[in-house]
């Protein structure tokens, strides 16, 4: 595989299991040293040994929304790799289904928090300790919901769409020498989303032109690919991971 990110560190979000593991996986793989968070301290083990060890990767567990833990991620990643060049804002929660009218405005609240204002933290974060000097690229983990409307997930549809401005916003702001763009994958098959397509896999893999819901690889490639310089003029993004399902009118 080309080493494109060889002497980079990358921080990934979320990267305990799912996409943000398989995005740490592409990226170790193609050179990069990885600081990846997470909530759990064992599934954060278990990652860091799937990825190679303390050579290749770092685990620091926390909360994506907890302004200390980032800055303590953004230290160990200069600290123990020497940089912070590339940032993957993948954590993101919907604790939530159901109608908009029926929402628990609480859990919408820390919906808005951990999906759209942590993810500017994070990147103000490393702005200040690292890119604003050095240059660096993101890339954030937006949806098809943040396009159009999702039946179910409606608040974490727009949480999404917010992040997906906020892509826009940054990428215009941190121009010319940070550049910030975003991923929208529909369905995926992760635990985070087995909601939507457990138990009727092949109903809703039918819409789709691809016929066959995403992988978590499917993602890490879009990902890879608007990190390194082969996306050196791209900025202010959003690259739609979906399957074609959003030609047919689904997501």
């Amino acid at each position: 595989m080309i080493k494109r990110f060889e002497g980079k560190t990358a921080i990934v979000t979320g990267a305990s299991r799912g996409i943000g593991l398989a995005v740490a996986e592409r990226l170790v793989a193609e050179g990069a040293r990885v600081v990846i968070t997470a909530r759990e301290p064992e599934a954060l083990e278990a990652a860091v040994e799937q990825l190679g060890g303390p050579e290749h990767a770092i685990g620091v567990p926390g909360r994506a929304d907890d302004v200390d833990h980032q800055a303590e991620v953004v230290k160990r990643a200069i600290d123990s790799f020497a940089g912070a060049d590339l940032l993957v804002n993948n954590t993101g929660i919907n604790p939530a289904y159901g109608p908009l009218v029926e929402l628990d405005l609480g859990a919408a609240r820390k919906i808005a928090e951990v999906n759209g204002v942590a993810a500017v933290s994070w990147v103000q974060q490393v702005h200040r300790a690292w890119m604003g000097r050095h240059g660096g690229a993101v890339v954030n983990m937006a949806s098809v919901a943040g396009i159009r409307p999702a039946t179910g997930i409606g608040f974490y549809g727009a949480s999404k769409a917010m992040l997906i401005n906020l892509t826009q916003a940054l990428a215009v702001e941190l121009g010319p020498h940070v550049r910030v763009n975003a991923v929208a994958p529909a369905v995926v098959k992760t635990k985070f989303a087995t909601k939507l397509y457990e138990g009727r896999e092949d109903e809703v893999a039918a819409a789709y032109p691809l016929k066959r819901l995403g992988v978590p690889k499917d993602v890490s490639g879009a990902v890879a690919f608007l990190l390194s310089d082969d996306a050196a003029w791209i900025t202010g993004q959003l690259l739609v991971v979906d399957g074609g399902v959003t030609l047919t009118g689904g997501v």
